[in-house]
């Protein structure tokens, strides 16, 4: 009875495994489950958003910031053909190098966010890295060589001085330090007698004179420059011109003003390694979110 009873036992094959297998993979609430697992969370989401409107925010600014250069350029005819030669002295360049490379980089960012590309995103990780370890390089040279940035900076002056007449943006730029800081010239007013325009030896009406940004009143009135008014200065003498434009450079002058803005120049400095730092880590978190469910290039 015994023997019977086992031969009519119903026997297992490989084919009713499989047929459980899938039997289990088309169960409901194991397709739920595996939903489940594989949905992003809330806050993966939200880190996600994040990262993207934070690199979309960088791309209209570099693209604002480019498009000031670009203008800045072509108003003055720089990018013809002409001239291209001279382009690396005009400052309006920083502003179109500046722009082109954090849109690049916010550019490459938002699309790896979008796409969910790895790629993307390792370029826009190695990017920060490298401009945080440049940041972080030129605040060593300042600490470190001072006195060759304050000799650079002293060169970098003259050449203002030099092409007063020849750039707007430079022209700007000192009219301003002078205007602010109530000096003239670097060390004295008379560095302007290497200005081939206000040289005393110069043949047009500018000869032996300063610009009027020098004059301790520039304005007639109140209201209206008067850009006459140091005309003739580097004539009279230190007493008689003392009374007419600030004797004093602005060498020493903008040395102090650095040196008491240097609280602010490292908060401004802190902030923005603190926004690189913020992109960066939005970025690291989606890169993470990524990779575990089978990156795509």
């Amino acid at each position: 009875m015994q023997t019977s009873r086992l031969v009519e036992l119903p026997q297992s094959s490989d084919d009713d495994d499989d047929i459980s297998l899938l039997g289990d993979a088309d169960d409901p609430v194991a397709k739920h489950n595996t939903e489940e697992w594989c949905k992003p969370s809330a806050f993966s989401r939200c880190v996600w958003h994040l990262a993207f409107l934070w690199n979309l925010l960088f791309l209209l600014l570099g693209l604002l910031t480019l498009g000031i250069g670009v203008w800045g350029l072509l108003a003055k005819g720089w990018l013809q053909g002409e001239r291209l030669a001279s382009l690396g002295s005009d400052p309006m360049l920083l502003f179109v190098l500046a722009g082109l490379g954090a849109s690049t980089v916010s550019l490459a960012g938002c699309l790896g966010v979008l796409r969910s590309s790895t790629c993307l995103l390792r370029f826009f990780v190695g990017a920060v890295l490298a401009f945080v370890g440049l940041e972080v390089l030129g605040g060593l040279l300042l600490l470190v060589a001072r006195q060759r940035l304050r000799d650079a900076l002293q060169d970098a002056l003259l050449l203002c001085l030099l092409r007063y007449q020849e750039e707007p943006d430079l022209r700007f730029l000192v009219d301003e330090v002078q205007r602010s800081l109530r000096c003239c010239g670097l060390s004295s007013y008379r560095d302007w007698e290497s200005n081939p325009y206000f040289n005393c030896s110069a043949p047009g009406v500018q000869a032996c004179s300063v610009p009027a940004s020098c004059c301790l009143d520039p304005r007639q009135n109140g209201s209206i420059i008067n850009d006459q008014c140091a005309f003739g200065v580097l004539h009279l003498g230190d007493m008689a011109a003392a009374g007419v434009v600030h004797l004093g450079g602005c060498v020493v002058q903008l040395g102090a003003w650095l040196r008491g803005q240097a609280g602010g120049i490292a908060t401004g400095a802190a902030v923005l390694v603190l926004l690189e730092a913020t992109g960066l880590l939005l970025v690291l978190k989606v890169l993470a979110d990524i990779v575990p469910g089978g990156a795509r290039g």
